[in-house]
């Protein structure tokens, strides 16, 4: 566990957006999803939303719009260890922010002529949570900052390694597990 007010510094190193199907806890196989969906499926036109703000298909399963943040997790020693920050429902705003973050993000060129947008993955950044609250009730979610630039070159190492990884599609979630876990990111 983690202390959200002081947050936890990571590395981005691969973005997925999916559309993820379920079925209601307490149903039978509702610790894993009925199907995965990816983010040029058109699934969500196919729902309805209903009074608990859930898109439901006419089978009764509904459908999570999840964004998958993989991430090195830097302790106070700078050791990375890999980790999923999964991004749904009233986060999504916070996915998408700090992906506009990423790719607004421009440094100068060694030259001095001109800026780049640099690799995610040679980003630090510290995300804390925040209490958040609606007429529904309260919960806990992220605060996004940007560090700066991952210094120590054997994290940019290991980051660039997750990033290709993921890419390639070596990095599996494991959802069963996800749906198990408490709804609190840290």
């Amino acid at each position: 566990l983690y202390d959200g007010a002081k947050g936890i510094k990571v590395v981005p190193c691969f973005y997925k957006l999916e559309y993820i199907e379920w079925r209601d806890r307490g149903m039978e196989g509702s610790s894993a999803p009925v199907n995965i969906y990816s983010s040029d499926n058109d699934i969500m036109s196919k729902t309805t939303r209903d009074d608990k703000n859930k898109d439901r298909l006419s089978n009764g399963n509904y459908v999570e719009e999840t964004a998958s943040h993989y991430v090195m997790v830097l302790d106070d020693n700078n050791v990375a260890s890999t980790a999923l920050i999964t991004m749904k429902s009233t986060q999504r705003k916070k996915s998408k922010k700090w992906n506009s973050m990423m790719n607004l993000m421009q440094v100068p060129k060694k030259d001095g002529k001109g800026f780049f947008r640099p690799a995610p993955f040679t980003q630090l950044y510290r995300l804390k949570t925040v209490l958040e609250k609606n007429n529904l009730g309260s919960w806990f979610g992220w605060e996004i900052e940007h560090i700066g630039p991952v210094e120590d070159q054997n994290v940019l190492q290991a980051a660039y390694e997750f990033y290709t990884s993921c890419k390639g599609g070596a990095v599996k979630v494991n959802y069963k597990q996800e749906e198990n876990t408490p709804k609190t990111p840290f």
